[in-house]
């Protein structure tokens, strides 16, 4: 359970506490329960697009609202390790000057761009599914988003130099946790477009992909992994993922 509420307390800002002392198998255990935080998440703002549409909001306004929900219920670190990665990246120089850039705390206009272009994606696409009544499929990208995670700290990757919770958690997952969830994610995207299955397992693969690719460019890139590279994982996964999921839908 310590693996569970870690998991809730780190990744939402639901009142759960986490355990007094965080090592690495606590914190895998945490990492390991990271798209069940997803489920709770994604039902939730499924059951928001479609209590604000029922009320009579538009669907563009609902899922700008949705959107900033989500942000809010997980206190919008995703969004910030976005913006903090791809500043990162945006940056000339050597790892260790990428990652002086990423702590700075401010964002500059590689950032601003990626989070402006996420939060925008992200409320179009939702309002796009959830006219065309897909939604699981919204449901099933905030899944997706944390399933990513999972994926991003397989064994092999080492963590950045001075990355307090990459040193927590990078190489953490072992192939029976891992491959189970991708598994479990593609099964999920099965389901997340009715009357197109195919379409809704294209969707979660794109997703999952170009968060795979993101990840690796970015531990050559910094040195390691980190926490903003994590976020980064996930925010690409969802976006992509309800993109991808709307494709047909008009």
């Amino acid at each position: 359970m310590n693996g569970i509420r870690l998991a809730f307390s780190w990744l939402t800002v639901l009142p759960v506490a986490g355990p007094g002392e965080v090592d690495r198998r606590v914190a895998a255990r945490a990492i390991a329960m990271a798209p069940v935080v997803g489920i709770v998440l994604g039902a939730g703002a499924a059951g928001l697009m479609w209590l604000l549409a029922t009320a009579g909001t538009s669907f563009a306004v609902a899922g700008l609202v949705t959107v900033g929900a989500l942000a809010l219920s997980t206190r919008g670190m995703h969004l910030d390790g976005l913006a903090d990665t791809f500043d990162g990246l945006g940056s000339y120089g050597p790892p260790e000057r990428a990652r002086e850039i990423m702590k700075s705390g401010g964002a500059g206009p590689f950032g601003v761009a990626a989070a402006i272009f996420a939060i925008g994606a992200q409320a179009f696409s939702c309002a796009s599914l959830a006219g065309s009544g897909r939604w699981q499929a919204i449901a099933a990208a905030v899944v997706i988003g944390r399933v990513a995670v999972v994926l991003a700290c397989r064994r092999g990757y080492e963590p950045a130099p001075g990355s307090g919770f990459g040193a927590l958690v990078a190489g953490t997952q072992s192939p029976r946790i891992a491959l189970p969830w991708a598994v479990i994610a593609l099964a999920a995207g099965f389901f997340a477009v009715p009357g197109r299955w195919w379409l809704g397992i294209l969707a979660v693969a794109v997703g999952l992909v170009a968060a795979g690719i993101l990840v690796r460019h970015c531990v050559a890139r910094f040195g390691g992994l980190n926490g903003d590279v994590l976020g980064a994982a996930l925010e690409v996964s969802t976006t992509l993922t309800l993109v991808v999921a709307t494709f047909g839908s008009r």
